[in-house]
């Protein structure tokens, strides 16, 4: 198979790779791009792990193609933070405890942060159905919840 050309930006710097027309986005990030945070839970879109943003929409990693990311604005889990300066998600998940092996985090994060950039005062309800994509095989959803409602109130400034 023939390696295609793609340009993309990723958590806002730019990236230029070949990947074959089969390999997935998730496999690009990871393989070609060093971005390891996005993880292969399922390979099948169930479970949410590798949830980026593509566009401002978000997407399970591992049905994306790679060559479908030429021109396209990706999002993932290490563009979360800024510098050393962890995102109020990230902070309120670790004083909450919303998290215990780490492999769902990075996905739920990123869903997370998805719902707050359109929806900042979500109530339990809609966080709940916004996170149902992503499975946490380790906590209970209770604490997740917490620490998106205290980021949020935290983000809104409440």
């Amino acid at each position: 198979m023939k390696s295609v050309p793609v340009s993309t930006t990723v958590n806002g710097d730019p990236h230029e790779f070949l990947c074959d027309p089969d390999e997935t986005l998730l496999d690009v990030l990871r393989n070609r791009l060093g971005l390891t945070g996005s993880k292969e839970g399922c390979g099948t879109g169930d479970c949410g792990a590798c949830s980026v943003t593509l566009n401002g929409r978000l997407v399970c990693s591992c049905l994306v193609l790679g060559v479908e990311a030429e021109g396209a604005e990706i999002a993932t889990i290490e563009g979360m933070a800024e510098g050393d300066a962890l995102h109020p998600l990230q902070r309120h998940f670790i004083d909450h405890a919303a998290l215990q092996c780490g492999i769902c985090t990075p996905g739920i994060l990123v869903a997370a942060g998805s719902l707050l950039e359109r929806n900042p005062d979500p109530s339990d309800e809609e966080v709940r159905y916004w996170l149902a994509g992503n499975l946490c095989r380790c906590t209970g959803y209770d604490k997740i919840i917490r620490a998106v409602q205290a980021a949020a109130a935290e983000m809104r400034g409440a």
